[in-house]
């Protein structure tokens, strides 16, 4: 994916911004009833909790200690009141950030987080989209949430996601299919990022490769230090390899996976041609 070094009026800038907070910090300024003003969004199986625990490290960064809050999903009828309580800990000048990775896909999230906030950051780490899909399968069946065999779980999708959208929009509704065995319709990232971009502007989300972040790729650090306006992460920082699957999903056939690449190809040439992401 191309990337550019920012310019000098944009180094300058957010070198003031950052001189702005710690002068807020330093004055104990802040939101009265705190917003966050980033979250990771996704996806499923995708690296959320590794960014988590990178992110959680940074002294310029306050996350709660619950990973996945599900305020805008599961959530949401319990009001911004609440929401807000989550933040209250973070002391003034540290950047606010959520992450919960059902965001992403859930339809009724990007509207909900726009109401919250109009210039919410989004950070969104995408997975392969085929061994996403048989990363959440192989992770519904260890949490005894599939009972079905791989090519029957696939097949039978569709229909465990018929109405699940009227659910979901229902403040407080939920539609477990929906969350749990949604394996190819999560791995569509060409439906649930124009939400997103649409709502917030590109330059508003990031989108990264999981993969780079966890081989270590020093861009891809650089990239959420960047779009965070946050000091740089030192040289030797780690990326930590949390909620790592079984390995199951090698033991599949490679017959299997082509089939599903088929189904997604329109996932990967969106990909391709709009974000510059392939794998």
């Amino acid at each position: 994916m191309a990337s550019f070094p920012p310019s000098a009026l944009q180094q300058l800038s957010d070198a003031g911004c950052r001189r702005w907070r710690a002068a807020r910090a330093e004055l104990g300024l802040r939101e009265r009833h705190p917003r966050p003003h980033f979250l990771g969004v996704g996806t499923q199986k995708g690296g959320t909790t590794s960014l988590y625990q990178l992110l959680k490290g940074h002294p310029d960064i306050y996350l709660p200690d619950n990973k996945e809050i599900h305020y805008f999903t599961k959530f949401y009828e319990r009001g911004d009141a609440w929401y807000r309580e989550k933040f209250e800990p973070a002391p003034a000048g540290q950047l606010r950030g959520e992450i919960t990775p059902y965001y992403l896909f859930h339809a009724a999230v990007p509207q909900r987080i726009h109401a919250l906030r109009s210039d919410m950051k989004i950070i969104a780490l995408l997975r392969h989209p085929v061994e996403r899909t048989l990363s959440q399968y192989f992770h519904s069946c260890r949490w005894k949430l599939e009972t079905l065999p791989l090519d029957d779980a696939l097949a039978a999708e569709p229909e465990r996601l018929e109405g699940a959208l009227e659910v979901i929009h229902k403040p407080g509704g939920t539609h477990l299919s929906y969350q749990e065995h949604s394996y190819l319709a999560r791995s569509r990232y060409d439906e649930q990022l124009p939400r997103f971009f649409e709502l917030f502007g590109r330059n508003r989300v990031l989108v990264l490769r999981s993969d780079d972040l966890f081989s270590g790729d020093r861009q891809a650090l650089e990239r959420i230090q960047q779009f965070l306006n946050i000091r740089p992460f030192p040289d030797d920082t780690p990326i930590p390899a949390e909620n790592k699957g079984a390995g199951e999903a090698a033991q599949v056939p490679e017959e299997v996976r082509q089939r599903l690449k088929a189904q997604l190809e329109p996932t990967f040439a969106w990909l391709d041609q709009t974000l510059d992401i392939r794998w």
